[in-house]
């Protein structure tokens, strides 16, 4: 049974090709390397997940959900696979986001990335409980300036439009955009992703811990 089972988590995540997962991270791992550490991400957080239980996980695809190693991550996790649509992140996610909350009894439902080591099943339980408490969306800041985890209880396309995704003012904009909307909503404490050379380091002393 799952703890919160009106709620849906969405994970975002990219096929392990080598070339094209993780680039910013070839010129430390090559392609090959930065592509088995995403691999490694995304097995790592749909573990956390199945074992946590919280809530019903659908894995959106790109660039193709039939790809092996997502229909191996169906098998493996018992997720529901999803295929990303939209001509940048944000038009992917508020897609996803849009048909999670659009299924008869959800209430909620968050989406998150996959190369954020610490963001276990505790931390995505809280995140539930903001929303299931009543707030209108909960985020997660990342010290680079984004976020790793936007919840929302209804679907609100301006969140996304005009963010200048992959740099540091994303956080900024989206609070700026919340505080538009007149919501009510809460942040957890920031965390840190793997998303460059300099990050190698840090979760290599994380996995240690």
């Amino acid at each position: 049974m799952f703890r919160y089972p009106q709620s849906r988590i969405l994970v975002m995540a990219r096929a392990p090709v080598p070339g094209h997962a993780k680039t910013r991270l070839i010129p430390a791992l090559g392609e090959a390397g930065a592509a088995d550490l995403h691999r490694r991400l995304v097995e790592r957080l749909l573990g956390s997940l199945q074992q946590a239980n919280i809530a019903p996980v659908q894995l959106w695809c790109t660039p193709d959900s039939r790809a092996p190693f997502f229909q191996d991550c169906a098998r493996r996790y018992a997720v529901d696979l999803h295929q990303q649509t939209g001509e940048d992140l944000g038009a992917r996610m508020a897609r996803a986001l849009a048909s999670a909350l659009a299924e008869d009894g959800v209430e909620s439902a968050l989406v998150i990335g996959c190369d954020i080591p610490a963001l276990d099943g505790d931390l995505l339980a809280q995140a539930c409980e903001v929303l299931h408490a009543g707030n209108d969306a909960v985020l997660l800041p990342m010290e680079d300036g984004g976020y790793g985890l936007l919840g929302l209880r209804q679907m609100a396309p301006e969140l996304f439009a005009g963010v200048t995704w992959g740099g540091s003012k994303v956080l900024a904009q989206t609070r700026e955009k919340l505080r538009g909307l007149r919501w009510q909503w809460q942040e957890l404490e920031p965390l840190w992703d793997v998303d460059r050379p300099d990050d190698l380091a840090r979760l290599a002393a994380y996995e240690q811990t």
